[in-house]
């Protein structure tokens, strides 16, 4: 029985992996990039909703406020910054070198905001009896708020998946994913949809910063880590691929429930270890299928 409860957590953690790394996989898949602050930015969601609960908004309408303020975000920020370091590179060997290191500056720049404001402390979203809340299962007890999360993401991923290729502008993206210069030749903007793509993107990252707010302590320096778990998830799906996303996030949720359940220290070590024998295996992920296929 406990390696079935290990199972069944391991899944529900997989969950909030894959929300996590949903949009990360997203702007890998139309733009080729690595976005190094996906990580900080779900922190500073978590700490943008964490300040309006504690103004009397209750944690519902916090989402619904957080999340199309990061939509708008992520489009400033892919107007403003990537797609100027895009057309920096674009003909030269550099590839998309320059708006990862954009991403980098802008991580490190927004972690140390986030310390200065907030300090080092850690924090918590306040959920009230949600965060232990527990449905019985026979012997087993399921979270309700890890229950949520993985039907979020789920939801989530399949949205943005019928998005992508039931709607103009999702075909639009996944053109300009394909070929961009083929694309602006048939009257869509690139740098439009590249900033729409980063919308969406920063929309999802937003939702999941919240919930991960909710489920467990958070700090300015966390963001490393939500970078670190949402990329090994990508990595193990498929670069690009949503339903990869999934997928890669549940086999690295089973894979730290399951070697916690053999030793309570190396849980996240053997997720570590099923990310790296994945690279070595199959590099191209379990589920290598581009967002604009």
């Amino acid at each position: 029985m406990d390696w079935l409860n290990a199972g069944v957590q391991g899944v529900l953690l997989g969950g909030q992996y894959a929300l996590l790394a949903c949009g990360l996989s997203l702007i890998f898949g139309v733009m080729r990039i690595v976005n190094l602050a996906h990580g900080v930015l779900a922190v500073l969601a978590a700490y943008l909703s964490l300040v309006l609960v504690q103004q009397g908004l209750p944690l519902s309408l916090a989402m619904v406020v957080v999340v199309p303020v990061f939509a708008a975000l992520g489009y400033a920020v892919q107007r403003g910054l990537f797609n100027p370091a895009l057309a920096q590179v674009r003909g030269r060997t550099s590839g998309e070198l320059a708006p990862l290191l954009v991403s980098f500056g802008v991580a490190v720049a927004l972690t140390n905001l986030l310390q200065e404001v907030f300090s080092a402390d850690t924090r918590r979203i306040p959920t009230g009896g949600l965060a232990s809340a527990g449905l019985p299962l026979g012997e087993l007890s399921i979270g309700v708020l890890p229950l949520i999360t993985l039907v979020v993401a789920t939801a989530v991923i399949a949205g943005v998946q019928l998005f992508l290729a039931r709607t103009a502008t999702g075909r639009a993206m996944r053109a300009v994913a394909d070929d961009a210069g083929a694309a602006a030749m048939t009257g869509v903007d690139p740098k439009h949809m590249y900033a729409v793509a980063t919308a969406l993107a920063f929309a999802t990252l937003a939702l999941a910063g919240v919930f991960v707010g909710m489920s467990t302590q958070f700090s300015p320096g966390y963001g490393d880590l939500v970078l670190l778990f949402a990329f090994e998830a990508v990595i193990i799906g498929g670069l690009g691929s949503l339903w990869g996303t999934l997928a890669g996030g549940v086999v690295l949720g089973l894979a730290q429930t399951i070697g916690a359940q053999i030793d309570p220290q190396s849980g996240v070590l053997a997720g570590h270890l099923v990310f790296l024998a994945v690279l070595v295996v199959r590099p191209g992920g379990l589920l290598p299928r581009s967002v604009q296929a």
